[in-house]
């Protein structure tokens, strides 16, 4: 049997971030062989990843965002509280993940999760199993977004909410400070008021269509309006459409530090002081744990299971 040393036990630690009396079990039974402790400590940690995936709910987390060249990622990865979302090796781990993501530009989840880790020591399925063993939580990486081009980011707190803003524009216009500052204006604007479309153009017609269908039903509802003709009734209809444009679509909703004008116009103003053509092409805005059920404690209930009562 192997003399497995205080030294030996530090330094497999110092490879996994395993905490000692585990990393000392797997020593033992590896016989001294490190990659064998290794190989133990990793199958020890997707036995407790499965366990944990399977009875806990992740809605807490961060999200983080990495620039590097033209290339913008983003990503969303939950944790059960807000206490491992501040531990230093979970953030380095979601940092590292935008690494992989920018180096593969995986197509999904599946795909990045197949992906080698950025050090190249095992892939992200892999590495993620391994954090949850080390940290004792379920983890879960629940989304991301990769861009190429010109783009403004946004980061509300320590990763609540993050936005990307994808623009066309010339490279000469894009270079300016002016263009950066609106830019990250227009990247407030999403961060600060969510809404699911770009423009008119990008709200399929079938969702216009059961919002007619809606604001119809309301208007016969309504006794005021049964004596109204067809005609009053449709342009009743048309204005509460506009109405919907304003609230659901970026271009259409008033600038946040300029109530008097669109954003749109915002846009074509900024376009035309710097002289040349700008475009918003795309956003995503990713809001931490948003539309994970979280489970609700109850702690009198808790306590009477502990004491047998």
């Amino acid at each position: 049997m192997a003399n497995i040393t205080a030294k030996d036990v530090a330094a497999l630690r110092a490879k996994t971030g395993i905490g000692m009396m585990e990393c000392k079990k797997a020593l033992v039974e590896a016989d001294g062989d490190v990659d064998k402790a290794i190989k133990i400590l990793r199958e020890r940690g997707e036995l407790k990843a499965e366990a944990k995936a399977a009875t806990r709910i992740a809605a807490d987390g961060i999200v983080d965002i990495m620039k590097e060249g033209n290339v913008t990622a983003m990503i969303e990865v939950n944790s059960e509280t807000d206490f491992v979302a501040k531990n230093a090796s979970f953030q380095e781990f979601v940092k590292n993940l935008l690494k992989t993501i920018i180096a593969n530009k995986p197509a999904d989840v599946d795909a990045l999760m197949a992906s080698q880790y950025i050090d190249g020591t095992a892939t992200v399925d892999a590495k993620l199993k391994e954090m949850i063993f080390v940290i004792g939580e379920k983890l879960s990486i629940r989304r991301f977004a990769v861009v190429e081009g010109v783009a403004s980011t946004y980061i509300h707190g320590t990763g609540s909410i993050g936005v990307i803003v994808t623009f066309d524009a010339d490279e000469a216009i894009a270079a300016k400070d002016e263009f950066v500052a609106f830019a990250k204006n227009i990247a407030l604007q999403v961060g600060a008021y969510p809404t699911p479309y770009l423009n008119k153009e990008s709200v399929p017609a079938s969702v216009i269509e059961e919002e007619k269908s809606i604001l119809m039903a309301q208007i016969a509802n309504d006794p005021a309006n049964a004596k109204k003709p067809a005609q009053i009734i449709e342009k009743m209809v048309s204005g509460r459409i506009s109405k919907f444009y304003d609230n659901n679509c970026l271009l259409d909703m008033s600038y946040v530090k300029d109530d008097e004008i669109k954003v749109g116009k915002y846009v074509e103003n900024t376009a035309k002081e710097l002289g040349g053509n700008i475009t918003i092409t795309g956003f995503y805005r990713f809001e931490k744990g948003e539309g994970i059920q979280k489970r609700e404690e109850n702690f009198a209930e808790e306590i009477a299971k502990l004491t047998g009562n």
